[in-house]
C-alpha cells in the first residue's frame, strides 16, 4: 500500500469517526436557562429517567447570555477569534441603541413606540428574514427541476443570520462593519431592506414552482 492510500484510509477513518455523537440518540439536550426551565416545568418532570447531555461551557444562565447574539458572534467569527466578533457585535448593538434613541428624542408623536433595545431589535430583525421554504434541484426524467421544500427551523435561523452578514458585507469598503451590520438590522426589524426582499424573492420563486413540489416524493 502506498503512502498516500494509508493516508487517505486514515483520513476516511477520522473523518467517520467525527459523524459520531459523544451522546446515544436517546439522549436530550440541556436546558440551561432558569426561564426555560421554569416554562417547561410541567414537561420536565416527565423526563426525569431521560439521561441529559452536558452543558457547553460556553452556556450561561446570566441576564447577559442571549442564544441568538452567540450565534450571531459564532458566524461573524473568523479564524478563531472570537473576541474580536464579540467587540464588532457590541458596537452594532450600540450604534443601534444610538440610532433609536435619537429617533426617539427627534419623534413628536408617541415616543414610547419606538423601541430602543437592540437585542429586541435583532431578535425581530432575525424573525423577519427567517424563510419558510427553498427550492432544490430535483432530477426526473433527465430535466431538473427546482422544487420547493421547507426548511428547518435550525437552517431558516442560519440563513437569516448569514444572509444579515452577506448584507453587510457587501456594502462600501470604506464603512466599518458595525455601522453597516447595524443599517441592515435596523431595516429588516422593520420589515424592509436587501435582506427581506431577498426573502420575499425566495418565497416568490417557490410559489411559481409549487406546480412541482409532488416531486419532493417522488
Amino acid at each position: 500500500m502506498s503512502f498516500l492510500s494509508r493516508i487517505a484510509e486514515k483520513t476516511t477513518k477520522f473523518s467517520c469517526l467525527r459523524l459520531m455523537s459523544v451522546y446515544p440518540t436517546h439522549y436530550i439536550d440541556p436546558i440551561v436557562q432558569k426561564e426555560k426551565q421554569n416554562e417547561q416545568k410541567s414537561e420536565l418532570s416527565k423526563l426525569y429517567h431521560i439521561p441529559i447531555k452536558a452543558a457547553v461551557n460556553k452556556s450561561s444562565d446570566t441576564v447577559f447570555h442571549d442564544d441568538t447574539k452567540e450565534k450571531m458572534i459564532n458566524y461573524i467569527t473568523k479564524k478563531g477569534n472570537s473576541v474580536l466578533a464579540r467587540t464588532l457585535l457590541s458596537k452594532t448593538l450600540e450604534l443601534i441603541k444610538r440610532t433609536q434613541t435619537e429617533h426617539m428624542n427627534l419623534a413628536k408623536g408617541d415616543k414610547n413606540a419606538i423601541n430602543t433595545n437592540a437585542e429586541t431589535l435583532l431578535k425581530q430583525a432575525v424573525e423577519n428574514c427567517r424563510p419558510l421554504l427553498q427550492v432544490t434541484a430535483i432530477k426526473r426524467g433527465g430535466v431538473t427541476y427546482q422544487v420547493p421544500v421547507p426548511i428547518t427551523t435550525r437552517r431558516s435561523y442560519f440563513l437569516a443570520m448569514k444572509w444579515l452578514l452577506e448584507a453587510a458585507r457587501e456594502k462600501e469598503r470604506k464603512v466599518s462593519l458595525p455601522e453597516k451590520l447595524a443599517w441592515e438590522i435596523l431595516d429588516a426589524a422593520h420589515g424592509q431592506g436587501r435582506v427581506v426582499k431577498r426573502k420575499d424573492d425566495l418565497h416568490r420563486q417557490c410559489e411559481s414552482n409549487r406546480a412541482y413540489a409532488h416531486y419532493r416524493w417522488s
